[in-house]
């Protein structure tokens, strides 16, 4: 399964992760050096919900990041799954 939200279309990103050595300059020192830079990716925050689709009559089981979860608490369920099925999700 790809690890991307079903609403919002959030998908891990790539970045690097810094090894730092030395004392800053605020604290007296001769100030920070990057010593290594590591690849590292940040996956999304995503949680598999059961919701009940009062419209239709059944639950729905749908992908979705933290952020997703607060659209759907906002707009509603309703309208949310009307404009992904207007895009051509399979729900």
């Amino acid at each position: 399964m790809s690890k991307v939200c079903q609403v919002t279309g959030r998908k891990p990103c790539k970045g690097r992760t810094y090894a730092i050595r030395g004392i800053a300059k605020k604290k007296k020192g001769i100030g920070l050096n990057i010593t290594g830079k590591t690849k590292c990716r940040f996956q999304p925050n995503l949680q598999t919900k059961r919701l009940w689709f009062a419209e239709e009559g059944r639950f729905i089981s749908l992908k979705l990041s933290a952020a997703a979860l607060r659209t759907i608490d906002k707009r509603g369920l309703a309208n949310v799954v009307r404009e992904m099925q207007a895009q051509g999700h399979r729900i």
